[in-house]
């Protein structure tokens, strides 16, 4: 449940909220303007290093468990080798 609520679209939808209730209170329009721009470039740069740092972090944790089946490997034939 917690994903949806990082997920882009609900970002985007969430900030349209709040840029809309901004302007219903008479916000000024350069405030409003300058919040709505902040969201479309923070929001969308902010998800995509979140998604791709964890990208790399299943690569590493997979690299890392293909190492340590390797190493087990490679002590079992020698233990086999040593007999």
């Amino acid at each position: 449940m917690l994903d949806k609520f990082k997920s882009r679209k609900f970002l985007m939808a969430a900030a349209s909220v709040v840029v809309g209730i901004l302007t219903i209170f008479g916000v000024p329009e350069g405030v409003v303007s300058l919040i709505s721009g902040i969201s479309l470039v923070l929001i969308p740069v902010v998800v995509y290093i979140a998604a791709e740092g964890r990208i790399d972090a299943a690569a590493v944790a997979m690299a890392s468990d293909a190492l340590r089946e390797i190493a087990q490997l490679l002590a079992e034939q020698k233990e086999a080798g040593a007999e």
